[in-house]
């Protein structure tokens, strides 16, 4: 395992790793908050539709 870092940098290798983690968090991230179902700062868009339908019947 020792001669892997022989072969690379390990400071170059570990900032590569870091930034490639950031990049895939921020990607599912942004790709969860695209989605209806999953979007945590609209609120749950069912819930809030019943309340509001509720609200209008009675």
């Amino acid at each position: 395992m020792w001669r892997i870092w022989l072969l690379f940098d390990p400071r170059r290798a570990l900032v590569g790793l870091f930034a490639f983690l950031t990049v895939l968090a921020l990607l599912i991230h942004f790709l969860c908050l695209s989605a209806e179902r999953f979007n945590w700062l609209e609120g749950n868009p069912v819930k809030a539709a019943a309340v509001s339908l509720t609200s209008m019947l009675s």
